[in-house]
């Protein structure tokens, strides 16, 4: 329309890049191709679903969930056969009900993005790392990793625990402010029991959480039932941390750590690394946070038990064995989160580790099998048998001993058991493996010969004495060169 006051219509619709006849048509109606163009009000061709639309409209009321997939499926097996209705039409029927939906469908939750404030509130909860295959010196490592951080800054810490408890949730927290430094002013979870309880139709915090809090003088706060996302910085970044895990996992190569130290100091430099450039931030979260308490919380419980005639003490609702030799004797045992310390008067006896949600039974073997080796009969129906496997390949073993002997297999296994106690377990484990990796049966004596030999085929050494006559040959010359060296200057 510009070039037209210049050139010719010809010319104008060249420069414009469209037909002649175009360029008349938009100059003689005066508008833009945007303002001609008109909506279509008729379709292209017939609607298959028109004639049960009002059926399906009907169900869709009744139960808004439905899919359309669902309601495609429930026609095609209604008509008997694909002629009137087939899978090739699923688009179109999707379409029919997102635009129900749009126009009479329920209304959706509203998500209010939050003005998140520095150093007003940390967050923890709880994410399970099962997926990831973590091992342990070769055994499967099921655990949990407690998740603690401070929304504005993204600062992160993790601890290893294997339950949601009181005890792990306490511990978790304590650790996490007295790596900070610091005390954000409130401290938000979900739901979880340890911290709450059902108080009618709602849940209210426990009186031991809120001790534990006001020690550290920080506010409890908890999302609402149901709605995790009011705890969204936390759970946000339980998929950035494992996905931060399992990329380590990757680069190491292995899933695989040779004790759980490893596992705690390769967890330890990822966070540092994820912390690293969040120093500026952090420093504005500090400012508005609190000193720490000048104690630390006690949470460590400690509970008087005896000794059974089994060997096994009771705590909370797990067992766990000690040696024989305290039978009927009363011990203190202080329950830690992840672990128990076994005293006898001010004398450590055993450090166990803590069963998950405290179910269960913790049996070593090496505290029994004395007396296991004298009443070798009392394996095959022992309460705690399963227990009494210390790795995957005891477990082959004694399923071998069985299929070779039914009678006599438990009491070769307790041998076998027997001699990982006395010769130890990697040793007896390693031999275990060569035996059944050459389908050979696991007898303890086939096990013994090969514990043997190392010391069978040790070679014999002979050092021969040094000549001390040929150092003075050689002090000799280094005195007289010496000399001459002196004689010269």
């Amino acid at each position: 329309m510009k070039d037209k006051h210049t050139n010719t219509q010809a010319v104008a619709a060249l420069k414009s890049g469209i037909d002649r006849k175009t360029a008349r048509k938009y100059i003689k109606e005066g508008k833009l191709p945007n303002e001609l163009k008109k909506d279509r009000d008729w379709r292209t061709r017939s609607d298959v679903f028109e004639p049960v639309w009002p059926e399906l409209v009907a169900m869709l009321d009744s139960a808004p969930g439905l899919e359309a997939k669902t309601l495609l499926e429930w026609l095609i097996e209604r008509a008997g056969d694909e002629s009137t209705f087939n899978f090739g039409q699923l688009r179109t029927l999707q379409r029919r009900v997102r635009d129900w939906r749009a126009a009479y469908g329920s209304e959706k939750e509203v998500m209010f993005p939050q003005d998140i404030k520095p150093g007003r509130q940390s967050q923890s909860d709880y994410t399970h790392m099962s997926k990831l295959g973590i091992c342990i010196a070769g055994e499967a490592f099921p655990h949990l990793l407690f998740h603690f951080m401070l929304p504005y800054s993204r600062w992160e810490t993790v601890m290893v625990c294997h339950s949601e408890s009181f005890d792990s949730l306490t511990a978790g927290y304590s650790a996490a402010v007295w790596e900070l430094g610091a005390v954000p002013p409130e401290h938000r979870t979900d739901n979880l029991s340890a911290a709450t309880h059902r108080f009618e139709n709602s849940r209210d915090f426990n009186k031991r959480w809120e001790q534990f809090m006001a020690h550290h003088g920080a506010q409890p706060s908890r999302n609402n039932p149901g709605k995790g996302h009011e705890n969204g910085s936390v759970e946000k970044s339980h998929d950035l941390v494992k996905k931060a895990v399992r990329q380590q996992l990757l680069l190491r190569g292995s899933c695989n750590f040779s004790s759980l130290e490893e596992y705690k100091n390769f967890l330890a430099q990822l966070m540092l690394r994820r912390n690293k450039n969040r120093a500026s931030r952090l420093a504005e979260d500090l400012e508005k946070c609190l000193p720490l308490p000048t104690q630390r919380w006690n949470s460590v419980r400690t509970l008087s038990v005896t000794v059974g005639p089994n060997s096994t003490i009771s705590v909370l609702k797990g067992i766990y064995s000690v040696p024989a030799r305290l039978i009927s004797y009363g011990l203190m045992v202080d329950v830690h989160a992840d672990h128990l310390e076994v005293r006898y008067g001010k004398q450590l006896i055993e450090t166990i580790p803590r069963l998950e949600n405290d179910q269960g039974a913790v049996i070593n073997y090496r505290h029994i099998i004395g007396y296991l080796v004298r009443k070798p009969g009392a394996f095959a129906h022992y309460q705690y048998k399963e227990a009494l496997f210390p790795r995957v390949i005891f477990r082959r073993a004694y399923d071998a001993l069985m299929i070779k002997s039914p009678t006599r297999g438990h009491k070769d296994y307790v041998q076998v058991l027997h001699l990982a106690a006395m010769n130890g377990e990697s040793e007896v484990a390693i031999a275990l493996e060569i035996l059944l990796g050459e389908d050979q049966t696991p007898l303890p004596a086939d096990i013994k010969n090969l514990l043997d030999l190392p010391s069978k085929g040790m070679p014999i050494v002979q050092v021969t004495p040094p000549n001390l006559a040929s150092y003075d040959v050689l002090l000799s010359a280094f005195t007289s060169t010496q000399e001459v060296s002196h004689v010269c200057h």
